[in-house]
């Protein structure tokens, strides 16, 4: 079991701080771009690394497949995982790298088989780091359910950063729902170009950042989430997508 000698909020503060970063830090994201829009500079400061993508990016349905002339929903994952591949060096992140190969939108029907993986995962981890519950897409609140129930195993602080959520009716980029408190830092000119590398190589993905950049990070403790209530902001920004997974049935299989 590991031994946590700082707290959720002492990590969130250093890494604010922008220091490097010795300790062995986990860093659990749901999609290939998600490390780049959310923990970009984090990844560049970390000695001993590891970075976890849940899914391959990929939904069931090769809509996106489509939408970019490829042949498959697998053709597809192979190009995100190859746009990661691009954004990693560019970000100059050191670590080790394991994907769980989800499809996209489905990590919640796998949550007890991904959260045994994610312990052993864990092990060593001084801090996690992941998404917030905020209903933003149904994996990442997955990602946070995983993440709080494995860390708590092991004995691991957790991190959240700030992701993206609906607030009066517009998604929001790069803030979190008010809420505990949390640390910002200043993006440095260096790091925003290293940052804006790696989105141009997650190319596929532009139609859902646009021209959006963060200029700031932010990071706090995880809060203790209710996981059979609503997400905080009371509504999730994927019900207005017309998917099959909503809100509510995302709550009722996570209630296993």
């Amino acid at each position: 079991m590991a031994v946590t000698t700082w707290s959720g909020e002492a990590w969130a503060r250093r890494f604010a701080a922008g220091d490097p970063i010795g300790e062995r830090v986990v860093v659990v994201v749901a999609h290939p771009d998600d490390e780049t829009l959310w923990a970009g500079t984090l990844l560049g400061r970390l000695d001993d690394g590891l970075l976890i993508h849940l899914t391959d990016g990929a939904p069931a349905d090769g809509a996106d497949a489509e939408r970019l002339g490829l042949a498959s929903r697998e053709a597809y994952a192979d190009m995100r995982a190859a746009e990661l591949d691009t954004a990693i060096e560019a970000l100059g992140y050191r670590g080790a790298r394991k994907s769980y190969g989800v499809r996209d939108q489905e990590v919640v029907f796998a949550l007890e088989a991904l959260i045994e993986r994610l312990a052993t995962d864990l092990a060593g981890a001084a801090v996690v780091v992941t998404h917030p519950y905020e209903g933003g897409h149904p994996d990442h609140d997955a990602a946070a359910l995983m993440v709080r129930q494995a860390a708590d195993r092991v004995g691991a602080a957790v991190v959240e950063f700030a992701c993206y959520h609906k607030r009066e009716g517009d998604r929001v980029f790069g803030a979190f729902w008010p809420g505990p408190a949390q640390e910002a830092r200043v993006l440095s000119s260096a790091e925003a170009a290293r940052i804006d590398a790696a989105l141009r190589a997650h190319a596929s993905q532009a139609h859902v950042f646009g021209d959006w950049r963060p200029v700031q990070e932010h990071w706090r403790a995880a809060p203790a989430y209710d996981f059979a209530a609503p997400p905080p902001p009371d509504t999730a920004l994927y019900d207005d997508y017309g998917w099959a997974m909503t809100t509510g049935r995302w709550r009722d299989i996570a209630a296993w």
